[in-house]
């Protein structure tokens, strides 16, 4: 609809996708390090207010280039979220009890893809997009009520502590740049699908939007729920003596494997099939998106996370950049989805070399050590 309303090619409404993560990406290493020093509570504060109102103000833009302005700031309040909240699950959880912990929150913003995608599909056919925007801004502006009243304990770095690792020791753990790499492969064939499915299903199988909304807000119900039982089920098979090395793994491995025949599927097979692999791949990338975090949040431990998960997301959210606009060229330099499909498909062999060979075993750093041989 946007597209349609404000006049714009695939390549522009790529690169509106894009352009999000530009400073989504660039505020990442900067908010995980204010959440270590004032405290993830106040940052993500900031955040939420930021990105309501860059939300609201998007149904007012009559151009191009507003629009661009918005998703830019649109980006600056959402880059604090997960390195604030790995920041706040690292402090208030166990080792052994951070895969429930992320399940919980993978749960969250999955699911709001099925509120997001279903009641705003559903909105934008009857009202248009523009109201919806804003009643969605609201929504999400709203939630800073709920969290004023909300009070926990957290660890935060000062430059006199001596069991918190400098950042140039953290930046120099093959850990940190294994996950960078699986997190960059996972939020490539994410983000091209978050981004664009809607747009494949009308264009591409014909769908009306409100069909559209009843399957895509499907699919990420399927994501939300098995992503809440997976962060239980890890932290299970940890508990009962298995190896947390083994157990994570596992799971990024069978994340982009799976990934990998999702894709092809999807855009070669009849439309009965290439729903059921959308369904696939939604429940194999749920079930890996605890254990995402969940590693960063084991190896690092309190005093690191914020800036660890920063780095991380850094690298993992270029991907966003990348996937939401070459797909825009891909498309309109071939006519189709296909090609774009098959690049999703590849980028997942990456992830395995990231998260299988290059993570070392998932066990807490011991920082002190590590700083004295610094």
């Amino acid at each position: 609809l946007i597209e349609r309303d404000l006049n714009l090619s695939a390549s522009q409404f790529g690169l509106l996708l894009s352009v999000f993560y530009v400073t989504y990406v660039a505020g990442m290493i900067p908010a995980g390090w204010l959440a270590e020093r004032y405290g993830a509570y106040w940052i993500l504060s900031f955040g939420v207010l930021v990105w309501s109102l860059a939300t609201m103000l998007t149904g007012f833009v009559a151009s191009f280039s507003s629009l661009l302005i918005l998703r830019l700031l649109l980006g600056v309040g959402e880059s604090v979220t997960f390195p604030c909240l790995s920041k706040i699950i690292s402090s208030v959880t166990e080792p052994r009890g951070v895969g429930h912990a992320n399940g919980v929150v993978a749960f969250g913003y999955l699911f709001g893809a099925v509120v997001g995608t279903l009641i705003g599909g559903l909105l934008m056919s009857r009202v248009g997009w523009r109201p919806t925007f804003g009643v969605f801004g609201l929504i999400s502006l709203l939630w800073l009520w709920p969290w004023a009243r909300t009070r926990f304990a957290e660890v935060r770095v000062r430059k006199e502590s001596t069991a918190a690792p400098p950042f140039r020791l953290i930046l120099k753990q093959r850990g940190l740049w294994g996950a960078a790499l699986g997190h960059f492969s996972g939020n490539y064939t994410y983000y091209f699908v978050l981004g664009w499915l809607p747009d494949y299903l009308v264009k591409a199988r014909g769908f009306s939007i409100d069909t559209m909304s009843a399957v895509a807000s499907s699919a990420y119900l399927v994501s939300a729920l098995v992503a809440l039982a997976a962060g239980w089920l890890t932290d299970r098979w940890v508990r009962v003596g298995r190896s947390p090395d083994v157990a994570y793994k596992s799971i990024m491995a069978a994340h982009h494997l799976g990934a990998i025949v999702s894709m092809i599927g999807m855009a070669f097979l009849p439309i009965g099939p290439s729903i059921a692999c959308l369904l696939l791949y939604m429940a194999v990338m749920a079930f890996a998106a605890p254990a995402t975090f969940a590693i960063p949040q084991i190896l690092a431990g309190p005093s690191a996370t914020g800036r660890w998960v920063g780095v991380q997301s850094t690298c993992g959210n270029l991907a966003g950049v990348f996937a939401s606009y070459i797909t825009g060229v891909l498309i309109d330099a071939t006519g189709h989805f296909e090609t774009a499909f098959a690049a999703a498909a590849l980028i997942n062999v990456a992830g395995i070399i990231g998260w299988v060979i290059m993570l070392p075993p998932v066990r807490p750093i011991a920082w002190p050590e590590a700083i004295r041989t610094l």
